[in-house]
């Protein structure tokens, strides 16, 4: 697994987290000025959150999850030291030395290793 030092802290943001199952049916909104590759989701029961757009089977509207997905990001301060587990759409799944895990943006990450 890689390692990588957080240059830059990281705060998840102040709403629940949203998780979408393979084969849930979703309604996609606008995407991400910041991150394109992510359109806001909303799952039935009305939560809504980032997702990759890769993971659905269309663009826009009413849509189906092409694999799960957990949008939890981790809470990181700069310095600290998180094993990495997957990276997708410039985020990494990432986890801390207490094993919490999330989300973090490559961008606030310095590489430590090759892995």
């Amino acid at each position: 697994m890689r390692r990588a030092r957080v240059v830059v802290s990281h705060r998840a943001p102040d709403r629940p987290p949203i998780q979408v199952l393979r084969g849930d049916a979703v309604l996609l909104g606008e995407r991400d000025v910041d991150w394109p590759e992510f359109v806001w989701t909303t799952v039935p029961g009305g939560l809504g959150g980032w997702v990759p757009a890769s993971l659905f089977d269309r663009d826009g509207g009413a849509a189906v999850a092409l694999e799960d997905y957990d949008a939890r990001e981790l809470d990181a301060e700069a310095d600290e030291v998180v094993t990495l587990h997957r990276e997708l759409a410039g985020w990494w799944w990432a986890e801390n030395a207490l094993g919490v895990q999330g989300w973090i943006p490559g961008r606030a990450l310095e590489m430590l290793d090759d892995g």
